[in-house]
């Protein structure tokens, strides 16, 4: 099985709740006309916050994650309004839910979905190193994240517009405890020192000044 995610952006012009309905519908689809293993959509649902410690992309973007026999992209995904690639990727879980809910219910909590590029001054083998090695258990270690789901981009697709090394979810099990610094990064002596720690062990990994987290919501299509 292999897994590639799509990602599919909007526009200003529509709003979250056209986009939501536009991606929702395009799974179905995908679902009805391809029978994948599996199929998930994690999507910007709502405007993040005006202020916030986690500093969110204000644009609409959808991830389409989809698990299947075949290698390479679905065919005519690319001619989708607002496709910008597909990624083909290795996935892994450091730690994960026990899904207890239905498909097509939004998962509960909240999700952070981040966007990111190798730091070009390293190593392919020094960014997943530290990646994997140093970032993930500091994460882990640091936030109450329900979910981690880590995708290592290993092939892009000929007709992507957009170039990504690494596609991660973190999950909470509520929003408070991702939007609320004391909740997030920890007891108030420690919020600054474990914000510090975060900050540098990301820069130096990846591209931070092109990295894009976005607040947004998970619905298992087929689970």
């Amino acid at each position: 099985m292999k897994k590639t995610i799509y990602l599919v952006r909007g526009t200003k012009s529509e709003s979250y709740t056209d986009f939501k309905n536009r991606i929702l519908l395009l799974a179905h689809e995908l679902l009805k006309n391809h029978f994948p293993e599996k199929l998930k959509v994690v999507l910007t649902e709502n405007k993040p916050p005006m202020i916030s410690v986690i500093p969110f992309k204000k644009m609409k973007i959808a991830s389409i994650s989809v698990v299947q026999d075949s290698i390479g992209p679905m065919s005519g995904i690319e001619k989708i309004f607002g496709f910008v690639g597909s990624f083909e990727v290795t996935e892994a879980l450091p730690v994960t839910y026990a899904k207890n809910w239905k498909d097509g219910i939004a998962t509960p909590g909240i999700c952070l979905l981040t966007l990111f590029r190798q730091k070009q001054s390293i190593d392919y083998k020094t960014f997943i190193d530290r990646w994997h090695n140093s970032h993930t258990p500091l994460s882990l270690k640091l936030h109450p994240l329900w979910n981690y789901n880590r995708n290592v981009v290993d092939n892009r697709g000929k007709d992507n517009t957009e170039y990504w090394d690494g596609i991660v979810e973190e999950h909470c099990k509520t929003q408070a405890e991702l939007l609320n610094p004391f909740q997030f990064f920890g007891k108030p002596h420690r919020i600054i020192p474990n914000m510090i720690k975060v900050y540098r062990d990301t820069k130096s990994f990846l591209d931070y000044g092109s990295i894009e987290p976005y607040l947004a919501m998970e619905y298992h299509i087929k689970s």
